[in-house]
């Protein structure tokens, strides 16, 4: 797109600061300027370049490595997040706030120093070690209702009522509560736990080279690509929106970073086209959803998953293709319905980007693209493939800066605004003229925004390591699990429709990494029982954690979109939920049947599943939508959907069911429309 277009389209930068505040809490900061903003971006560079470091070449006890990783959480958490969302005093850090980061950093801070002595004392702990733990997980649970949200915090709270109240056997409370928060602090069946654990080990760097990656300009990248493919047909911009986002969601992990990112320049685009604002805030929002079930980053859940079962990454990449594919389909189909229902028109031709003069940047998938090749061969450790994929970055967006001219336009524009140093000026990017050059202005805020995006995703697995040992400690896993298995009984579809309502309840306004965590801990076992595949379980409640950001009532994805397209926010969200009834539908599809998944089957029967799914998902985007040709009757848009739903379901009876339904629809479209003509 060029710049007289994106200036046309562009939000003001305060307007989408202001919607991130608002459904993100990881842009409810605080405001630094001057020497102390100085002070705090270089600690947190510092706490990103620490991360780095003790991923690939720390030796020293994992008890070290992940109390020393939560106590700097803790923090930055206090040093970043306001109590309240409208604290924005500059340069403020009220007093309770530095006694909380002092107590709390310092709980942690003592476990570390104190590590060998701590685990050689068994189970004889003295009361102020019970003190320090339990200032340690208050302040915790406190940074996550600053940088997260209320959510998960309440569902923690409530297992941890359970587990004094209920589900602990000691008769005293007093022992009772010593034994809850000993385990949950100092053993590894609570903060220390998987979700930490990997948090620290691996999902940090690629939170990095996320941040890396967005600024070498590949977002814009992305949409520019989106734009060449499907700018120019009909409902153009919301086509865009829907590969663009599923490009950049990928890499970015946060449904609501991601709306906001790409829907400043997609939404208005979309309105202009025609769309109603409840639609384009919509498609942008569940677009963005779906980033996050796009190979092969998924938000870093693919690798995060791949830990966790242990499988190959290579699987889990291949294994989640058909899925995302058949999901953004659905969208595709669904908008492209929209546009022809209302005439709409695309983008016109001389503004849109030539592909002759894009693809000259196709060098700016090199980063993804080699760290893909590197994990999905073995070549070595994930996190050692994250970190030199960060060097790849920065080299890229150097050579970036070379072969599109920036740097030397930028050179020029400096010498023009009168700096007398303009090399040295474009080095360290302290002028606006270097906005668009690779410099260290932009490496350092990598390193920063890499840290900070850490600070949520660590407090949040923190948490759900309190979720699942709580759980774990009281049996209350098991209880779970043969409550549902007895209503369900051999009905694997209640078994299926209450877990999902569980993961949709627990992922609500929770980051990707920790909502997969906490399915994993907390509603995998349930389809374990049940007798669903592992990949399947894993896919089924991951798919159901992520919708949850745009399933009201908590739709913080679709609430962004809105506020960017001025539109009813549940109007918005019941709009997104319709778009992306895909992930609806398909994870039902991978427990009923695997072979979605690649699960016992063969080529050709893939190629079969490929096919049926794809006509079974346009059957169902087209019920929804009301119009194929023509508007639809009732009866049509029964024919589409029960139709399409049988043929996304493998199986000959179904496909052959299916396919005769979605048949007779389409023929009756077709007499309704040459009807149309001839009155």
């Amino acid at each position: 797109m060029d710049n007289e277009n994106k200036r046309e389209y562009e939000f003001v930068q305060e307007d989408l600061n202001e919607v991130m505040k608002k459904y993100d809490r990881e842009s409810n900061i605080r405001v630094w300027t001057g020497v102390p903003a100085i002070v705090v971006k270089a600690v947190m560079i510092g706490f990103s370049l620490f991360c780095i470091w003790v991923t690939l070449f720390a030796t020293f006890l994992e008890e070290i490595r992940l109390t020393s990783f939560m106590g700097l959480i803790v923090l930055f958490g206090f040093l970043y997040y306001p109590a309240k969302k409208n604290m924005n005093k500059v340069n403020y850090l009220p007093w309770y706030d530095i006694v909380g980061m002092v107590l709390g950093t310092g709980a942690f801070l003592y476990y570390t120093f104190n590590a060998e002595g701590i685990i050689q004392q068994g189970t004889r702990f003295q009361p102020f070690q019970i003190l320090i733990a339990l200032v340690g997980i208050i302040a915790l649970m406190e940074v996550t209702r600053r940088s997260v949200g209320w959510p998960i915090l309440l569902v923690a709270l409530f297992f941890i009522c359970y587990a004094i109240i209920y589900g602990l056997t000691n008769p005293s409370v007093i022992g009772r509560v010593r034994y809850l928060v000993r385990n949950l602090f100092y053993a590894k069946t609570g903060i220390l736990s998987t979700p930490v654990n990997v948090c620290s080990k691996f999902i940090v760097v690629f939170i990095i080279f996320g941040a890396f990656l967005e600024r070498t300009g590949i977002s814009e990248f992305f949409i520019n690509i989106a734009n060449c493919i499907a700018g120019r047909f009909a409902g153009g911009p919301a086509k865009v929106a829907v590969i663009s986002s599923s490009l950049c969601g990928m890499v970015s992990g946060s449904s609501v970073g991601n709306t906001v990112t790409t829907g400043s320049v997609t939404i208005p685009m979309m309105k202009e086209t025609g769309y109603k604002s409840e639609f384009a805030g919509a498609v942008e929002a569940a677009a963005s959803t779906g980033g996050q079930i796009m190979p092969p980053i998924m938000g870093a859940a693919a690798f995060l998953m791949a830990d966790i079962i242990g499988v190959p990454y290579s699987d889990i990449l291949v294994r989640a293709l058909l899925p995302a594919i058949l999901y953004f389909t659905g969208i595709f189909i669904a908008v492209h319905l929209e546009a022809k229902k209302y005439g709409l028109t695309g983008i016109s031709p001389e503004k849109l980007p030539r592909f002759s003069k894009l693809v000259r940047s196709i060098y700016l998938l090199t980063p993804l693209v080699l760290l893909v090749v590197w994990v999905s061969r073995n070549m070595m450790t994930m996190q050692r493939a994250a970190a030199l994929s960060i060097l790849v970055a920065v080299i890229v967006g150097i050579a970036d800066g070379f072969l599109s001219g920036n740097y030397m336009a930028a050179i020029k524009s400096l010498k023009e605004s009168g700096s007398s140093n303009p090399v040295g000026d474009l080095i360290i990017g302290k002028k606006e003229e270097t906005g668009n050059c690779f410099t260290l202005r932009k490496f350092a805020e990598s390193l920063e925004a890499g840290g900070k995006g850490t600070i949520t995703v660590g407090a949040a697995c923190g948490v759900a390591g309190i979720i699942s040992g709580t759980i774990t400690m009281t049996g209350l896993a098991n209880e779970m699990i043969n409550a549902i298995v007895s209503v369900a009984g051999d009905r694997l579809f209640i078994a299926l429709f209450l877990t999902m309502l569980c993961c949709i309840v627990l992922g609500m306004g929770v980051p990707t990494t920790a909502t997969y965590c906490i399915m994993a801990a907390t509603c995998a076992p349930i389809l374990t029982r049940m007798g669903v595949p592992i990949l399947a379980e894993h896919f089924f409640v991951f798919y159901f954690g992520i919708v949850a950001d745009i399933t009201p009532p908590v739709a913080l994805a679709a609430y962004a979109g809105s506020a960017i397209a001025k539109s009813n926010p549940m109007r918005t969200a019941l709009n997104a939920t319709k778009l992306a009834i895909g992930a609806f539908i398909i994870p039902y599809v991978f427990c009923f049947s695997p072979e979605m998944l690649l699960i016992d089957t063969h080529f050709l029967n893939v190629v079969l599943i490929y096919i049926t799914s794809l006509i079974g998902i346009f059957g169902v985007a087209a019920a929804l939508e009301g119009f194929l040709f023509t508007g639809m009757g009732i009866l049509e848009r029964l024919f589409l959907a029960v139709g399409g739903i049988l043929l996304i379901f493998p199986g000959a009876l179904t496909d052959g069911l299916g396919l005769l339904l979605i048949a007779a629809a389409i023929a009756v479209q077709f007499v309704k429309k040459g009807k149309k003509k001839t009155a």
